[in-house]
């Protein structure tokens, strides 16, 4: 019963009372004796009153001050739970309907999930903005090239999406717009058209390398052996070496070693059309995938200028893992092997050849200094390779050893195959204590995370790094033979300083020292090598 009506009741009550005494009184005493009854009674109904009204404010107080302090705990607890406890600290009616969507930002990833979590998409972008210069020294009129170019380089643009649906198929479908063309004509070459001129974009060193970096679909529902398995096809970046196997957003370097850029170019790498598997667990890693060409390549078997060269079969196979591990250690053992079953074939000519070369370790100008040129009447190629990695604390070391087989059975006279072997070995340091860590998923070690990312208000400095690389790369072989090739040898040092401001933030520093020992052919040992020395920085956004 409320206070008013309890009230109410009891001055009904009361009234009854003093009806029932004046009878009485009437009966008993006379008029006098009446008035006097009823004065008495009234008083006394005025102090029970008093009384009823004081209890009343007495109580009121009390349930406001309970109220108070009520609210002031659901605000403090609204600071510290989130906002799914937050809702619950209020009473309601009903219950609150579900959210059809969850929407986070791991890593300031805009990340868009179905409440059972089987379903997402994620939006995600890399910038990489090169500056950089060239202090480089021919050894000879005869070195090609004579001058290396400074200047920029947008070195990759990719924006996509990624994402999973109904929990076991995973997609992507990302973008690269960078890699420009450096001044290269168009996509028609001389000849293809009236007033038409240039040269096919990618047909020569800085040729355009924009296109789809990754459109895959990959199913991960079956878990054999206590661990996770891939099968999966479309454009990928095939994580074939260990280096490749790594980031592009993590490695401690602005580019990855050459011998591992020359090896998977062969049949792997970005870009790759694919179809394969992968097995995975905590410790080990196996995996095995059938490509093609990249995207880019052109598909026409009918047309002079220019001519196809899609007709291209590979494979790989690589098995690593992380053999021991503990507080702040890691070792990493592991290696791999590629084929090139098909090599391109020339539509027009009929020829069927094969280009190892790169650039020097740094896409600010994109001429290689060492190639072997296309090698004629190619049935196949193979390339072994062992890596090897670790961390302790802060320090980090890497490396891996690369041997080439190119097989000439396709010449008019079949010719002997040529052999070519390079390496790499590259340790970093963090300043400021980080430690990188394994993924299981790609057998490689991640990038640094900042314990303190930069802030003004907090005193924190992002994480700081130093790293230096030697690597090797031997194009010669059969020398001072005419079906020999001198390819060049190349030798580079680099030294390294990274910032990483935050998770997504990166400035790089990295400079190069190169030798190339190169001759002007396989029968002529003139000196055409050269000498060079370079620095660059890189911007890197990363999402």
């Amino acid at each position: 019963m409320s206070r008013a009506k309890w009230m109410v009741a009891t001055a009904i009550c009361l009234v009854g009372i003093a009806i029932t005494s004046r009878a009485e009184a009437q009966s008993a005493g006379g008029p006098d004796a009446e008035i006097a009854l009823l004065k008495q009674q009234l008083k006394l109904m005025e102090q029970k009153l008093d009384k009823l009204q004081a209890q009343t404010t007495a109580n009121t107080t009390a349930a406001a001050n309970a109220n108070a302090k009520v609210d002031a705990k659901a605000k403090a607890d609204v600071r510290t739970v989130d906002l799914a406890s937050a809702n619950a600290a209020y009473p309601v009616k009903g219950p609150v309907a579900t959210s059809g969507v969850v929407v986070t930002m791991p890593n300031n990833r805009p990340t868009i999930c179905t409440a059972d979590n089987q379903s997402c998409i994620a939006i995600t972008s890399r910038i990489h903005f090169d500056v950089g210069g060239y202090d480089y020294h021919p050894n000879s009129s005869a070195t090609s090239p004579q001058k290396l170019d400074d200047g920029e380089n947008l070195r990759r643009a990719r924006i996509g999406v990624l994402g999973k649906f109904f929990g076991d198929w995973n997609y992507a479908l990302i973008y690269d717009f960078g890699g420009s063309s450096d001044g290269f004509a168009s996509t028609a070459s001389t000849g293809a058209a009236p007033g038409v001129g240039g040269t096919s974009v990618g047909f020569l060193p800085g040729g355009a390398v924009s296109g789809v970096e990754n459109a895959y679909l990959s199913y991960t529902g079956f878990k054999p052996f206590g661990g996770k398995l891939a099968i999966e096809g479309g454009i990928m970046d095939l994580p074939y070496t260990l280096d490749e196997a790594s980031s592009s957003n993590e490695i401690p370097f602005m580019e990855r070693a050459s011998s591992g850029i020359i090896a998977q170019n062969i049949a792997a790498g970005d870009f790759r059309s694919t179809a394969g598997a992968r097995w995975y667990d905590d410790r080990f890693w196996a995996g095995a995938y059938v490509t093609g060409p990249a995207t880019g390549a052109i598909h026409s078997a009918s047309s002079l200028n220019p001519n196809g060269t899609t007709e291209q079969v590979g494979a790989f196979a690589r098995a690593a893992g992380q053999l021991v591990s503990g507080n702040g250690y890691s070792f990493h053992l592991g290696g791999e092997g590629e084929w090139l079953i098909k090599a391109p074939r020339d539509e027009i000519t009929g020829t069927q050849t094969l280009t190892l070369s790169d650039r020097p370790e740094l896409r600010i100008d994109p001429t290689s200094l060492i190639s072997t040129g296309a090698l004629a009447g190619v049935s196949g190629a193979q390339v072994y390779s062992g890596e090897v990695a670790g961390t302790y604390g802060p320090l980090f070391a890497q490396g891996e050893y690369f041997w080439y087989n190119v097989d000439r059975g396709n010449n008019i006279v079949p010719l002997s195959s040529v052999k070519f072997d390079g390496g790499y070995a590259e340790v970093a340091y963090a300043l400021t204590g980080e430690t990188r860590k394994y993924n299981p998923a790609a057998a490689s070690y991640g990038g640094i995370v900042p314990a303190n990312p930069l802030s003004l208000t907090e005193n924190g400095w992002g994480a700081w790094e130093i790293a230096g690389r030697v690597s090797t790369m031997n194009l010669n072989d059969q020398l001072a033979t005419a079906n020999g090739v001198a390819g060049g040898r190349q030798t580079v040092y680099t030294a390294a300083l990274n910032w990483y401001v935050n998770g997504n933030v990166r400035f790089m520093f990295d400079y190069l020292h190169g030798d190339v020992a190169k001759q002007i052919s396989a029968t002529n040992a003139g000196d055409a090598g050269s000498k060079f020395n370079a620095f660059a920085m890189r911007t890197q956004v990363a999402f």
